[in-house]
């Protein structure tokens, strides 16, 4: 990070969390709306006597959480309000002095009205069974799991599950290729067997297959010929590669893209896949589109986008990241939605009046059957894309 950032950081962090209140003419008697936003800052293993540390940069596990917590202020410092006040606060989840279950213990969370988090593992989970406890919605921005939750209606998944990516995929197959021949690509681990298991339950929900997929076990190695004995050259095949491990993807993508002029297959890959670097190289698979899952689509055409590249670039001097993207879109798109509908917020998560960059599409999650209350809400709306020549362009 270059220098010229760290004036923000210095002063938007040097305190466990900051007061960011959106700036309106209201008198005081007027409800004031408290978000907190959570994010592993480490400020206190970063800054030293609020000098940093190190003397040019921020280190580079820290600036995903510092990209988020910057798109959010942007989002917070223009979001026009209407005889409405809110009040924002930045939380390091990380902190030595202020830890979150300090915090939590001390009270000093019990006014807010809206958690957002981009937090994961213990932050997730601390923040999830508070939200529960204290009934204040949660969302959160970016981790792709449950972390085990159940029984908390007041998390709100943004970043789809793995099971929600497999209903994408099935979903996509079915009203596009249902016809085709499917053959699920599997090779040994728990995320695979959760992968297939999945598709078998999204596939026999009627008691009996709806589409024909065959499950073909591979052990490390896959050849074009071992694939190619398998396909028929006369139709088209979707191979769905059933696995989150890098070293599979560019395997299976080796033994397709060697055999597909002559055996056409559409190969669709986990929501991971287009992180690889195997698929960032221009000539990599030259002509030949790779698909893969994601709730974030962005043409980047929006006013919305103007306003957070044009303030990100006069306050960093730099284009925002896809963490930034996503803080200030989440802050934005909750916050008026809270403004809105205070008294019954998790009723109106679908409102499309603020949509800023994606579309959501929130659906309660229950993990039993016959359950009561949903276990958490989960967007379900997944775009599908293609990596084609080290492009990704949306395709569905």
């Amino acid at each position: 990070m270059k220098k010229l950032f760290l004036g923000f950081v210095v002063l938007l962090f040097c305190s466990s969390y900051q007061n960011l209140s959106a700036q309106n003419i209201y008198n005081n008697k007027q409800k004031v709306y408290k978000v907190g936003i959570f994010a592993p800052l480490y400020l206190d293993s970063v800054f030293a006597n609020s000098q940093l540390r190190s003397d040019k940069t921020l280190p580079k596990f820290i600036m995903p959480s510092v990209d988020f917590v910057q798109g959010a202020q942007i989002a917070l410092d223009s979001m026009p309000l209407y005889n409405e006040r809110v009040e924002a606060f930045i939380y390091d989840t990380k902190s030595f002095l202020q830890p979150l279950p300090w915090l939590i213990q001390n009270k000093l969370l019990d006014s807010l009205d809206l958690i957002i988090g981009s937090v994961k593992d213990v932050d997730f989970k601390q923040l999830s069974d508070f939200s529960a406890r204290k009934n204040i919605p949660f969302i959160s921005a970016t981790y792709p799991n449950d972390g085990g939750v159940t029984g908390n209606p007041n998390l709100v998944i943004m970043n789809a599950t793995l099971k929600a990516h497999c209903e994408g995929i099935y979903s996509y197959i079915l009203q596009n290729h249902g016809t085709d021949k499917i053959i699920l690509l599997k090779k040994a681990g728990q995320q695979e067997d959760k992968i297939l298991s999945n598709f078998k339950l999204l596939n026999e929900q009627e008691g009996k297959p709806l589409l024909n997929i065959q499950t073909i076990y591979i052990d490390s190695t896959i050849t074009p010929y071992f694939l190619k004995m398998r396909l028929d050259s006369t139709k088209r095949t979707v191979i769905i590669a059933g696995s989150l491990d890098e070293d599979f993807a560019k395997k299976v993508t080796d033994a397709c893209f060697a055999i597909y002029k002559n055996y056409p297959v559409i190969l669709i890959g986990m929501p991971n896949w287009d992180g690889f670097k195997i698929f960032q190289t221009k000539n990599a698979y030259k002509d030949f589109p790779v698909h893969f899952t994601t709730p974030y689509y962005n043409s980047k055409s929006s006013l919305f986008n103007t306003i957070l590249t044009n303030q990100y670039s006069n306050q960093y001097k730099a284009k925002p990241s896809d963490m930034a993207y996503k803080g200030f879109e989440t802050t934005y798109m909750f916050t008026k939605l809270l403004l809105k509908y205070p008294a019954d917020f998790l009723s109106h998560l679908n409102d499309k009046s603020f949509t800023v960059f994606n579309e959501y599409n929130f659906r309660p999650v229950y993990l039993k059957k016959n359950a009561r209350n949903p276990d958490y809400q989960e967007n379900k709306h997944l775009y599908v894309m293609k990596i084609l020549n080290g492009a990704i362009t949306r395709e569905w």
